[in-house]
């Protein structure tokens, strides 16, 4: 199973900072949705390398590659020069994070020319992938909405399952975490 992995980027969280606690949350999450998956057979989690969800999701089957080690991590880029107006600092992180994964790539070699080349990439990313997850609500609109249009239109004509969590299931997940967390500081 081949899994692509995306949602909201950093700035539409309001995150700003590395220690931001939304991000532990964020992760957990992510750790929760790759593990189900892991254990239904997954084999590669394929994202791009926006800033947010993308590369903690990265991260994180980054960190399960420790427990699983046969899972597999591809960075799919959607032309070259992809950080190239970020600041320095993001450049670096996003580079390593780049040279950790088992297969990183553009679907265009050019840099970015017009929105076809992100057309492109997203029919790259769902005809590469069996199903979709996602952390985004349409209530809460952000860039990957086209990401979740292109892939229920994909729906339409192939067996491509979406797996979304929206802003309830992660405001649920916030409270459990930062619960259990607070319990273990207790003890």
């Amino acid at each position: 199973m081949r899994l692509w992995i995306t949602g909201y980027r950093s700035y539409e969280l309001n995150v700003f900072k590395k220690d931001d606690p939304k991000i532990e949350v964020l992760k957990n999450v992510l750790k929760g949705v790759l593990t189900q998956k892991l254990e239904e057979g997954l084999e590669w989690v394929l994202s791009g390398g926006q800033l947010g969800i993308e590369q903690w999701s990265i991260e994180v089957a980054l960190e399960l590659k420790k427990e699983y080690p046969e899972l597999k991590i591809a960075m799919i880029l959607p032309y070259s020069d992809f950080e190239k107006n970020w600041q320095e600092e993001k450049q670096l992180a996003f580079n390593l994070l780049k040279e950790k994964v088992d297969f990183s790539a553009n679907t265009s070699s050019e840099q970015y020319k017009t929105p076809r080349q992100l057309k492109n990439w997203q029919q790259f990313m769902l005809k590469h992938t069996d199903q979709m997850a996602l952390i985004y609500d349409p209530e809460f609109e952000g860039k990957t909405k086209y990401d979740y249009g292109m892939a229920k239109k994909y729906q339409e004509s192939h067996d491509y399952a979406i797996d979304m969590i929206d802003m309830d299931q992660l405001q649920t997940s916030a409270n459990d975490y930062f619960e259990r967390k607070s319990e273990n500081d207790l003890h």
